[in-house]
């Protein structure tokens, strides 16, 4: 992973830069799913509570070629801006960059309720109002985007979590959104 690619959004009036960045990664994810690719990481350089408009693809240079020279990255190309790829600097930290998952949902809670129906265990009449209001104060605050399912079409938040930083770079697979809880990418 010693190559990136940054894409930068140029967001307008009627197209805002989250909505940029979640169509974006929507078109990145499925490409991934494509190459079936588990060596492309990526990072958000302008975090800050936000993703910010800098989208950074990391890899080896081959699959950053494979990945840049498909159609996909040219669809909303009048939007942003692909660099060319380009090594990485040389003194730089690490990070994981990974997907977390709220453990309390409505769809969860559906499943509780149909197995209480069912005589499956479940969850307790007088203890779904319970559920609910800790569910909603356990509501994530993370950055995230906003995908679109190749199979279902609905819509769903990908919350995104930054790990702390670190010296050495930990190199194992990331998954088809370009995430790892353990693989880290160069974060400059």
């Amino acid at each position: 992973m010693d190559y990136f690619i940054d894409i930068e959004l140029f967001p307008k009036k009627e197209l805002r830069e989250n909505i940029l960045l979640n169509q974006l990664y929507t078109e990145f994810h499925r490409r991934l799913c494509d190459l079936d690719s588990t060596d492309i990481g990526v990072s958000f350089p302008k975090y800050k509570k936000i993703l910010g408009d800098v989208f950074r693809i990391h890899g080896k240079e081959e699959a950053l070629g494979r990945l840049q020279s498909e159609e996909w990255i040219k669809k909303y190309s009048k939007n942003y801006h692909v660099s060319k790829i380009a090594s990485i600097p040389k003194e730089i930290k690490y990070r994981t960059i990974s997907r977390v998952q709220q453990t309390m949902s409505q769809s969860k809670l559906r499943r509780l309720i149909k197995r209480a129906e069912e005589g499956k265990g479940g969850i307790k009449n007088e203890d779904i109002k319970k559920y609910k209001i800790k569910m909603f104060q356990g509501g994530l605050d993370n950055p995230f985007v906003e995908l679109i399912s190749g199979s279902s079409k609905q819509r769903y938040r990908l919350f995104i979590e930054f790990g702390d930083f670190q010296d050495t770079k930990v190199k194992e697979k990331f998954d088809t959104f370009g995430l790892s809880k353990t693989s880290t990418v160069p974060w400059f």
